[in-house]
């Protein structure tokens, strides 16, 4: 058997809960579109150079252990 009641504080619990989501959600500071896009090229760019050194370590070890 359920207590009267609980369903009630649950779905205000709910309630605050998604209310302090928004209000946390108010206060961040959104970066502008422009920056979105250097940061993003940064990114990208550091992944490409990662793979890039990477595969030529791997093709590097492959010659050396595998020999063909």
């Amino acid at each position: 058997m359920t207590q009267p009641g609980v369903s009630k504080r649950r779905g205000f619990r709910l309630f605050r809960y998604f209310s302090e989501i928004i209000s946390e959600l108010k206060k961040v500071v959104w970066l502008k579109p422009r920056e979105v896009f250097y940061l993003t090229g940064i990114v990208l760019a550091v992944v490409i150079v990662t793979a890039l050194v990477l595969g030529v370590l791997d093709y590097g070890f492959a010659k050396l252990f595998i020999g063909r």
